[in-house]
């Protein structure tokens, strides 16, 4: 049969049986056993950790049932306890802190990488590092006795012109009430969100700072030969780059404020109601929960305190797995408009 080339059988199965094998060496063989035993152990401390919260908190879960996670009040000692309000506050604080964190950290990474001049960019790198190791028990203090008081006028303002919105609403106060008092506006879900924002966004700016920095030059050239100006090619090129970063590094500060305690129970005047304004007097968190009752608790108690700790255990991980997800389907530099 002409034009047609037919491969010899023989062939076919030797390149079928053709198996490429890389020849690692005792460093390499090392260095695989090291980096999979590590990320087994980690699995294995995750685990341990659940199985442990969850044992503890099993005389608590059997006596509250499912209204465990829709009581609002918490008197384990009495039988009426859940995690309905604690659990919302959490929340609410976490995402004002992200909200904050988020726009702040992308702003000062842009500025280390693309806008600040070589020899202030190893100073501010330093600096926002350094603000990472702060103790929470200053950003606490710092907080509670100096930034709520500057911020109140802030919250007064966004309560004038936005109570509209049911979440910036303010109970009893009415629209520029020149009798109304600032301390309605003290120890909420905004003055929390605000401190832990500063917390984790230094933790948030690095990440996104080192992939804005490795922006392939090329690409940023190319911008420039297209006309576009700065902010264009930062648009074009940086942003989508280092748009997995801005992912990854925004649910790695939702991870920590989620977790937040010492600097919350600080500025916070927790209620154990279902409070969803964030401006108004009185909130909750888990973390807070715990480390108020902790000390005073009876046995039974304790085993409420650890069934809110697996709760909070538990979204924690969801929020890890899908930060975990959506980095992977967005990874740096994967995509750009250039």
């Amino acid at each position: 049969m002409t034009g047609v080339a037919l491969a010899h059988p023989e062939g076919q199965e030797t390149q079928r049986r053709r198996r490429l094998k890389a020849n690692l060496g005792l460093a390499d063989r090392v260095f695989r056993a090291v980096a999979r035993g590590g990320g087994a152990l980690v699995l294995v401390i995750m685990t341990l950790v659940g199985l442990f919260l969850t044992y503890r908190a099993l005389q608590a879960l059997r006596k509250a049932g499912p209204s465990f996670l829709t009581t609002q009040e918490w008197n384990p000692d009495s039988g009426e306890f859940g995690i309905a309000a604690v659990i919302l506050g959490t929340v609410l604080i976490a995402i004002v802190a992200i909200v904050v964190a988020t726009v702040l950290s992308v702003g000062v990474a842009l500025y280390i990488s693309e806008f600040a001049p070589f020899w202030l960019r190893r100073t501010l790198i330093a600096m926002v590092d350094l603000m990472a190791a702060v103790p929470s028990v200053v950003f606490g203090l710092w907080g509670a006795f100096f930034l709520q008081w500057k911020v109140l006028s802030l919250s007064r303002w966004i309560s004038d012109w936005f109570g509209w919105i049911p979440i910036f609403k303010v109970n009893g106060v009415t629209r520029h009430d020149p009798l109304a008092t600032e301390t309605v506006y003290t120890s909420s879900t905004f003055i929390a969100g605000l401190v832990v924002a500063l917390m984790v966004a230094p933790i948030a700016c690095s990440v996104m700072r080192e992939a804005f920095s490795q922006a392939p030059a090329g690409e940023r050239e190319g911008a420039y030969a297209l006309g576009a100006t700065r902010w264009g090619m930062i648009g074009a090129v940086v942003l989508p780059f280092g748009k997995g970063a801005i992912i990854g590094g925004t649910m790695l500060g939702l991870g920590r404020a989620l977790g937040e305690t010492i600097a919350v129970v600080m500025i916070i005047s927790p209620v154990f109601v279902i409070q969803p304004r964030i401006l108004e007097n009185g909130t909750s968190s888990v973390s807070s929960l715990i480390a108020t009752h902790y000390g005073e608790s009876s046995p039974f108690a304790l085993s409420a305190l650890f069934a809110a700790g697996l709760a909070l255990f538990a979204v924690t991980l969801v929020v890890n797995f899908i930060a975990a997800s959506i980095v992977a389907r967005s990874r740096s530099g994967a995509v750009s408009e250039v």
